[in-house]
């Protein structure tokens, strides 16, 4: 099913090295809204989000490389992805850069998996092991969008764009391809019990 390899059992440990980068990643939300539909300070926000989308497969090596997975960690990254989607799904919508209809697309996905939740809980687990799929996805989106925001810039600014879309929508494909694997394997949940 393309799923990261085993991983070995998490703690309970709060204070980590990988929270630290999820708690990081999640406090510069706010500030990258902030950046891109406020001042329209397009270069910063690009710097953070370009930023976060490192973290993220940097916090999943350090819990790796450090055994330090925990179950806060396994519900902080995922969060982070998300709200970090969300919000240049917003800003982006909102400052006329992606139509809204890929914003559909990408919360419909969204409110799909959250009905996939009450089983996954009913099975014991928080949440259902991070596949190659939904890793890929996040990285086309999490790097599709912060080039088309650099889309204006007189330079590089077509082929940004060009990235940028093909990025956002093969993105926009594995997620959903993602989602649909999760649902497969929450259903297989219940078959194992």
């Amino acid at each position: 099913m393309s799923q990261l390899p085993d991983e070995p059992a998490a703690s309970s440990r709060i204070l980590t090295v990988p929270n630290l980068i999820s708690f990081a990643r999640l406090l510069g939300v706010p500030v990258f809204l902030w950046l891109i539909l406020v001042p329209q300070a397009d270069g910063w926000a690009f710097v953070l989000l370009a930023a976060a989308g490192a973290s993220d497969w940097v916090d999943g090596a350090l819990a790796r490389a450090l055994n330090q997975r925990s179950e806060l960690g396994i519900l902080l990254d995922p969060l982070a992805d998300r709200l970090y989607i969300a919000a240049t799904l917003l800003g982006l919508a909102l400052r006329g850069i992606i139509p809204w209809w890929l914003v559909a697309i990408l919360v419909g996905r969204e409110l799909f998996l959250l009905t996939l939740l009450p089983r996954i809980r009913a099975s014991g687990r928080l949440a259902l092991p991070v596949t190659y799929v939904g890793k890929s996805a996040t990285f086309c989106l999490l790097w599709g969008f912060p080039l088309l925001l650099l889309g204006d810039l007189p330079t590089f600014g077509a082929a940004a764009t060009a990235f940028g879309w093909a990025f956002a929508l093969w993105g926009t494909y594995l997620y959903w391809w993602s989602g649909i694997r999760y649902a497969q394997q929450t259903f297989a949940l219940r078959e194992l019990a």
